[in-house]
């Protein structure tokens, strides 16, 4: 019976052990536990982008994916693989969540390259999360085209070559800051900002000459506008030798697109409004065009880069673009090496939107008129071809973004505003004073829903000539499509 009585009394004291060790941790705990909860909800969210609003998708239910040449896109996506690769922990540290994602599926990319389609779909399934992109209150995206001109030009100036390219001014300051002997608010010393550079108008008029600044002549203003428009440029000598040109840097006046003064005046329907128009109406009317260049205030200076004749314009992220893979979007919202998938319909074969585009793109570039959260500039090559597509894009579609798997899974649930009604078939949207790059053209509107557009696949836009050549080992990057 005392034996039983003290086991008992062990077991109850073990218990009440058992219960006050719980008991403590609980209260050590507990606060503990609430405090990560509220950290990691207070944590940024990396998909949370301004003025968006996302919706997860199944792979089945983006129009057109299916039918891509997704071996195309992966060896594009490992392009861009490579900068991001050499970066040192300390620069990742302080970059966007994105981009520390995109590394780590990056590594595996290149420890599993794929052999074919069905391979590179899978490798894009299984790291990535699909998501539909808009602005707020809109149901799809808008897109451009930009391409490289090809234009004849000349080292020295003569009656036939008058217009000048220029390099960058060295020391040129566009936003200098500088501290005032006043102060503000709580003692805080004001800040003020110099004035920007010359602008266009100045420049035209010879504000430059004489500082040894001109690269090659040009014999069309036009072309030159353009050239700056589009970023980047071939310029063909008189001894048949090219020139490469790439954006090294404006003068930090904001971008006008001059098509929408065309359009205010009504000289040209917003429907009809194109790169073509502007180019036509500026050599119709020489002293009118002029005028209309000048309401543009920014101004681009170039760079003379080792490019072959035949290799592709660099981008912002200072690789290669590829026709038809490559897109320009706002830096200030995306990262280099994100994929994205287009599904839109575009007036590519002639005038009217005739072509299916589904295709996955990454984000190589940037432009000072591509601005917002599903807003893209698709890149389509170099020469006459290719400038006769860009200059009539201007319209609306799916943007999908896939997502790394690294970012954490709960953020897209946390990211989904309130859903909007669903129609049956995707209804125009209203889409305010969207430039074109280089013809500000407002928005374009979807007659049909994806699903009742042709089908037909878009080619990439060909180049001059085919001839390969060899790489050259240094390269300087630029900015096409500012």
């Amino acid at each position: 019976m005392i034996g039983t009585r003290i086991s008992q009394s062990r077991v109850s004291a073990s218990r009440s052990l058992s219960f006050a060790v719980f008991a403590l941790a609980l209260a050590v705990g507990g606060p503990a536990l609430a405090a990560a909860k509220a950290k990691k909800q207070n944590q940024p969210n990396p998909l949370k982008i301004p003025n968006s609003q996302i919706e997860p998708l199944a792979w089945h239910e983006i129009d057109g994916w299916m039918k891509d040449h997704h071996a195309e896109a992966f060896a594009t996506f490992l392009a861009s693989c490579k900068p991001i690769l050499r970066s040192t922990e300390k620069a990742r540290a302080s970059r966007p969540a994105a981009y520390k994602a995109l590394y780590e599926v990056c590594g595996r990319a290149v420890g599993n390259v794929p052999a074919d389609d069905p391979a590179a779909r899978a490798f894009f399934e299984k790291n990535f999360r699909a998501v539909r992109l808009s602005p707020l209150g809109e149901l799809a995206g808008f897109f451009t085209g930009y391409y490289e001109p090809i234009v004849e030009g000349a080292r020295l100036p003569s009656d036939k070559y008058t217009v000048p390219l220029y390099r960058r001014p060295p020391n040129m300051i566009t936003q200098r800051l500088r501290m005032s002997g006043k102060q503000g608010k709580a003692g805080k010393r004001v800040v003020k900002r110099t004035a920007p550079f010359y602008d266009r108008a100045q420049i035209e008029d010879g504000a430059l000459a004489g500082r040894d600044l001109e690269i090659v002549y040009l014999k069309d203003p036009i072309d030159a506008f353009f050239a700056e428009i589009q970023g980047s440029v071939r310029v063909r000598l008189e001894d048949g030798s090219v020139v490469r040109l790439n954006y090294a840097s404006g003068n930090g006046h904001p971008y006008t697109a001059v098509g929408r003064f065309l359009i205010e005046r009504g000289i040209v329907s917003k429907e009809e409004m194109s790169m073509q128009k502007i180019r036509e109406y500026m050599e119709a009317n020489p002293e009118d065009g002029k005028a209309l260049r000048r309401l543009n205030r920014s101004y681009v200076f170039f760079r003379e880069t080792d490019l072959s004749e035949y290799e592709e314009a660099i981008g912002a992220q200072g690789l290669p673009l590829t026709a038809s893979r490559s897109i320009a979007v706002d830096r200030r919202l995306h990262t280099y090496g994100m994929p994205f998938f287009i599904d839109v319909t575009l007036p590519i074969q002639s005038e009217k939107p005739d072509t299916r585009f589904s295709r996955l793109t990454i984000a190589q570039d940037t432009g000072g008129a591509i601005v917002g959260p599903a807003r893209a500039d698709i890149y389509l090559g170099a020469g006459e071809e290719a400038a006769r597509a860009a200059g009539r894009f201007k319209h609306s579609g799916q943007f999908v973004m896939l997502v790394p798997n690294e970012l954490d899974p709960s953020n897209i649930a946390r990211s989904v505003p309130l859903p909007l009604p669903k129609p049956k078939e995707l209804v125009p949207s209203r889409i305010a004073s969207r430039d074109t790059g280089d013809t500000a053209a407002s928005s374009a509107k979807m007659s049909q829903s994806p699903a009742s557009q042709t089908t037909a696949s878009i080619k990439a836009v060909p180049l001059p000539k085919t001839r390969p050549e060899t790489r050259p080992a240094k390269r300087v990057s630029g900015k096409p499509g500012s």
